[in-house]
């Protein structure tokens, strides 16, 4: 049995679960997060925990048990605390600033780069140390945007110029020999 399936759901008590199907709607302060489970898993929601449970041990049903059950607790916790993600800008004259809730790059190109955050999105910027924090409920959306933001100047490895997750190590590289 899948290790991460058989665990319980713990719903805190600001948390609205309701299951309709195999559509399962969480209701929070953060938000209300949709998702729809493979009709073959039983989900179940009994005294404040949500149970998820497969039919059989046939590896597609093991293999969608621990999905089901990890995506519902992202929605839990998406709901309830929310997700951040945490770039860090890196480069001489590279700055980052959020004007009426856009997120504005300028990171050496002869433009500025504007991000619209999609709706349950949010942008903060510490200007002093050069971060950006990518807030939301949905943790996938969360990540993709971070995902996107760091692609807009991905960092290099020779100076070490660009945008990188706060968590992420750049591999350097020596660059040219001096001239023997």
């Amino acid at each position: 049995m899948s290790r991460i399936g058989r665990l319980p759901v713990v719903v805190p008590p600001n948390v609205q679960v309701e299951i309709q199907g195999t559509l399962i709607r969480v209701t929070g302060p953060k938000g209300t997060l949709e998702f729809t489970f493979p009709g073959d898993m039983v989900v179940k929601q009994e005294d404040g925990h949500i149970v998820v449970q497969r039919p059989t041990d046939n590896s597609q049903h093991r293999s969608l048990h621990g999905t089901t059950r990890a995506l519902i607790q992202n929605m839990v916790t998406g709901v309830s605390t929310g997700f951040n993600r945490i770039l860090e800008v890196n480069g001489v004259g590279y700055r980052a600033e959020v004007q009426n809730k856009n997120l504005v790059l300028n990171v050496g190109y002869s433009h500025p780069v504007i991000i619209e955050p999609p709706a349950g999105l949010s942008f903060e910027v510490e200007v002093k140390t050069r971060q950006i924090k990518v807030h939301g409920a949905d943790k996938q959306q969360v990540g993709q945007m971070a995902a996107d933001i760091r692609k807009v100047r991905p960092p290099e490895p020779y100076l070490g110029k660009g945008i990188k997750y706060l968590e992420e190590t750049i591999r350097r590289k020596a660059g040219k020999s001096g001239k023997g």
